[in-house]
């Protein structure tokens, strides 16, 4: 077993340019920066590509079902939290002008990422792991924290440091002199400071401490003390230039993707004591694709701001069934169900939990969306033109087997042109073997294709909308309905106004 990425079972996996249009149709960008939140390192650019293929999103489901366990998902935040540390020594070394205090802060360094990668192969040995992710990088941990170059670096470093920590000189003044003698004294160096030299020494630290760079009085303790120890400050320099380039750049690369776990557990935990519900979802090609209690984790996300209720619907593909066509009332709900969906689909192809109660999800190899854009005042293209410029590459490039969803398209044209080529997309992409749904004003696309399925925007008995999405023959007088009541056009109302 080699280790390669804690992200993918392969090597050489090629990214695209740019973000996927999915990411923003199906308001992921809004999760996305949402789950930032919940790391301390960039993770959004993990957010914006879909794996390789379908034994890249089980190696995936594997890793985050070892992240969920309590004892790895601590073992894996003390091992950020001290990657965190190594990070703002680092950041210490490259503000420091002096050769002496870079080597401190590399010694501070170095022993923190020796301390991150041991640890936590010490607790991946005692830990309960099952995803081959996981098991290969204990592997590679072992190989490399009991490696003879390894140990010698980590016990220098360590050594090294804890003579930095016990770095003491007392400071003495007395008849306008200040004499410097090794040895212990009471108090702080910073209380020292106050007492002779009162209120400038709120920027005075000690030498090897937070602050980056030393004033005059301390480089001079130091190039004094330097000369009484000769010794350990060479072998501080020596250290320093032995070990400028000491990183394992594969357990680098996995110290950012392991954030990618973390900082989506982190939200999904966040999300479920605000009373959300997450569900690993089974990927199982035998049984009917479905889900129950799904609901838009984007409208979830928004929810906690604004308060506004989020509605869960139920879907499913039966054998023999390619595309939902929804229709309905305007504001009913349905492209709230159709971005629901899409979700759904990224979310169980990236290998994690997914909103919802309960779900069995099928296998696909990508994600197309289309959804009704504005016309475009730079190019002078009408709202017709745009969608079918963008309509194009989705229909002339092989996209088989991939989860298309359409929002609204076409309505600019007339009723009979919109049915004929609305009628065409679908038989397109059920043609390439796709699944999809299909969001749409024209109950005619209910019987484009046999294997169409009807669905529908629901309204309660006042005739108002419920936000629910049922299979249901499609309707114009319920939509007719919800105008009527909208613009206050019922007879009684109608009667009133005009009295």
């Amino acid at each position: 077993m080699v280790f390669i990425s804690i992200l993918d079972n392969r090597e050489n996996l090629q990214k695209e340019e740019g973000i996927p249009g999915f990411i923003y149709d199906l308001n992921l960008d809004q999760v996305i920066e949402q789950i930032q939140g919940q790391s301390l390192v960039p993770v959004k650019q993990y957010f914006h590509y879909l794996p390789a293929d379908k034994s890249c999103e089980d190696y995936r489901r594997a890793v985050y079902a070892d992240v969920k366990r309590a004892e790895v998902n601590q073992l894996l935040t003390e091992f950020m939290e001290r990657m965190e540390a190594r990070k703002q020594a680092i950041e210490r070394k490259s503000e420091v002008g002096i050769g002496m205090q870079r080597a401190a802060w590399m010694i501070q360094e170095i022993a923190a990422y020796c301390e991150a990668y041991t640890k936590l192969y010490e607790g991946l040995q005692e830990a309960t792991i099952q995803s081959k992710g996981l098991l290969e990088l204990r592997e590679l941990l072992k190989s490399y924290t009991t490696s003879e170059e390894y140990t010698r670096m980590q016990k220098t470093a360590l050594d090294l440091r804890e003579k930095l920590q016990s770095f003491r000189v007392k400071l003495v003044y007395e008849q306008e002199c200040l004499v410097v003698e090794e040895g212990e004294v009471e108090g702080s160096y910073e209380r020292f400071l106050q007492e002779i030299l009162g209120g400038h020494t709120m920027q005075m630290k000690s030498p090897f401490g937070n602050a980056p760079e030393m004033n005059s009085l301390e480089k001079e303790i130091v190039q004094r003390f330097s000369k009484k120890q000769p010794a350990f400050f060479k072998e501080m320099r020596a250290f320093y230039h032995e070990y400028e380039n000491y990183e394992n750049a594969v357990l680098l690369q996995f110290a950012e993707e392991i954030s990618y776990y973390l900082s989506y557990y982190h939200f999904q935990q966040s999300m479920e004591l605000k009373g959300f519900v997450f569900v690993t979802p089974s990927v199982d090609e035998s049984k009917d694709m479905s889900a129950q209690g799904l609901y838009d984790l984007a409208l979830a996300c928004d929810s906690i701001r604004t308060g506004k209720a989020v509605i869960a619907n139920d879907m499913n593909y039966c054998k023999g069934e390619s595309f939902l066509v929804v229709t309905g009332p305007n504001q009913g709900g349905k492209t709230t169900f159709a971005r629901s969906l899409g979700q759904l689909i990224y979310l169980t192809k990236m290998g994690l939990d997914v909103p919802a109660t309960a779900a069995n999800v099928h296998s696909f190899s990508g994600i197309l969306t289309h959804f009704s854009v504005e016309e475009s005042v730079e190019t002078g293209r009408g709202k017709l033109m745009e969608e079918l410029m963008r309509l194009k590459p989705m229909m002339c490039e092989n996209y088989r087997n991939a989860f298309v969803i359409i929002n609204e398209l076409f309505t600019t044209a007339a009723n009979y042109d919109a049915c004929i080529m609305g009628k065409k997309v679908l038989e397109h992409f059920i043609a390439q073997e796709c699944r999809g749904i299909y969001v749409t004003h024209l109950k005619e696309l209910t019987k484009a294709h046999e294997s169409v399925v009807s669905m529908r925007a629901m309204v309660d008995e006042q005739k108002k909308q419920n936000f629910k999405i049922c299979r249901y023959e499609a309707d114009d007088s319920v939509c007719a309905i919800n105008q009527v009541n909208k613009y206050r056009l019922t007879y009684e109302q109608l009667k009133e106004r005009l009295r």
